[in-house]
């Protein structure tokens, strides 16, 4: 091949190609030339560099073909630009979406909590079912408030943020079994009761309330918040409305599991109330006072934001560049 002369025979055909690509703007006879022009683009760079390897008119033509597969297939969202969105409208929307039955998994907790502790603080054959009384005393007077100095501060932090991480993320991962979530809510509502009604007992109930109160309002609520969205996603396969189920799962799924990114943030602000506030010698208005704050800042988050986001049509989900087309259309 002469490339001087292949070059010189098809010029005008790639100038063309790069002035279409650099186009902002084209009406549909340009965009189908577009794609008539990519197309034998294409083939002429391969026959370039299969005869000639590199060369200066084949990098020329690759950086026009390349402008033009952006001019149709489109180009990404700056990351940046797609980490705002994702902050400000897609997680605040899909939090917004699962309002209701956050407070429904918070009513549930409550009630099993306060059946658990009525029941063992009225029924002392129930309550001696527990442990040895020495043991439960000891729970009582030491371990429940050594706890949360066992460890140093940043250790600790890292523990219980990991932990309760693993556990909101359980709740959505495997909230379509329809199972799980049910068996986490009841078990953390049974160990709530059941650490009530111990404290009670040995006259401790205060503390009780008062430890848990820095960190344990975020925190509680954010695992609330995980088992509402793994409940959504098993009602998505159960009810999915006009969507066929793959479409609900798919849909749903996307949309609630953003909701794990969000709650390990929270419990990451929870962790470090826990490891670095709950310990130290303040006043307890103080100390609790930091957990409403940021329960505060969630709910504002959530119910604000997110319904803001929910009005302007926002559901959480990812759009259609990122997911693919949700549905085979014929024109």
């Amino acid at each position: 091949m002469d490339l001087d002369a292949y070059a010189a025979a098809h010029g005008a055909e790639w100038d063309r190609l790069a002035r279409l690509a650099r186009s902002r703007s084209l009406d549909g006879a340009e965009a189908d030339e577009l794609i008539d022009r990519y197309q034998t683009g294409a083939a002429q760079l391969s026959a370039i560099r299969t005869t000639i390897g590199g060369s200066a008119q084949g990098e020329h033509l690759s950086l026009a073909l390349w402008r033009a597969r952006l001019a149709f297939t489109g180009v990404r969202r700056n990351p940046l630009r797609s980490l705002t969105v994702f902050a400000a409208v897609q997680l605040p929307a899909a939090l917004y979406r699962v309002r209701w039955l956050t407070l429904a998994v918070a009513l549930a907790t409550v009630l099993i909590a306060a059946g658990y502790f009525v029941w063992l603080s009225t029924d002392a054959r129930a309550f001696a079912a527990l442990g040895l009384p020495s043991d439960l005393q000891h729970y009582a007077e030491e371990d429940f408030v050594g706890y949360y100095s066992a460890y140093s501060e940043a250790g600790f932090a890292a523990q219980v943020w990991t932990n309760n991480a693993w556990i909101a993320a359980q709740c959505i991962m495997f909230g379509i079994l329809g199972v799980w979530v049910p068996y986490v809510v009841f078990g953390n509502a049974q160990s709530l009761g059941i650490s009530a009604a111990v404290m009670n007992r040995y006259d401790r109930l205060d503390q009780f309330f008062l430890y848990i109160s820095p960190h344990g309002q975020l925190e509680l609520y954010a695992i609330f918040v995980a088992a509402a969205a793994g409940l959504m996603i098993f009602w998505a396969w159960i009810a999915p409305g006009a969507r066929t189920r793959a479409q609900a799962l798919a849909q749903d799924g996307r949309a609630f599991f953003t909701i794990v990114v969000g709650l390990v943030v929270a419990l990451l602000v929870s962790g470090i109330i826990e490891g670095f506030v709950t310990r130290q010698d303040w006043p307890w208005p103080i100390k609790i006072g930091i957990g409403t704050v940021a329960l505060a800042a969630f709910l504002v988050y959530q119910w604000v934001v997110g319904g803001r986001a929910a009005r302007a049509g926002e559901t959480g989900d990812l759009d259609e560049f990122e997911t693919g087309s949700r549905r085979i259309v014929s024109v």
